[in-house]
């Protein structure tokens, strides 16, 4: 078993399956990402005037902390888009759980917990293609795609 050094990883030893516990691991991070967002932003009026900077910030960390499995598995596409789907699944369970305490979170966003969760694993689902679609072009640069040509065998070749 591969080695996960993310933090609260030790919680998710049982998982022995290493796509599948980084991208659980990643769907806690972008849900406490949210949680604490959300917080900031209806729960703390002091920090109203700054909202722009909150809002920057928030979103900055919740792309870096998307981004986990895509560095973890950059070479890896299947590996990739498998913890990454694990991992919006975790993060759209727990959008649907702010929705019913914070009221107006899903018609404010537009988006229910499916429609999030689609959005998500659409997403790295394209980054995985992308990846898949360059492995292929870079190994076939660098062996190249011409194929030798062989001589048929005797029975195959016209009578000469």
């Amino acid at each position: 078993m591969a080695p996960t050094h993310l933090p609260g990883a030790a919680w998710l030893r049982w998982l022995k399956n290493r796509p599948l516990r980084i991208g659980v691991l990643t769907g806690i991070y972008l849900s406490a990402v949210m949680t604490v967002s959300l917080i900031c932003a209806n729960r703390i009026p002091s920090l109203e005037p700054y909202a722009d900077l909150r809002n920057w910030i928030f979103h900055s960390l919740f792309v870096l902390v998307a981004l986990i499995p895509v560095a973890a598995f950059r070479r890896a596409p299947w590996a990739l888009f498998t913890s990454s789907a694990s991992g919006w699944l975790v993060f759209s369970l727990c959008y649907g759980l702010a929705g019913f305490y914070f009221e107006h979170l899903q018609t404010r966003l537009n988006k229910t917990p499916f429609h999030m969760f689609l959005l998500g694993v659409g997403s790295y689902a394209i980054v995985a293609v992308a990846i898949w679609v360059w492995g292929m072009a870079s190994v076939a640069l660098t062996h190249g795609l011409v194929q030798t040509h062989h001589r048929a065998p005797s029975s195959a070749r016209p009578n000469e």
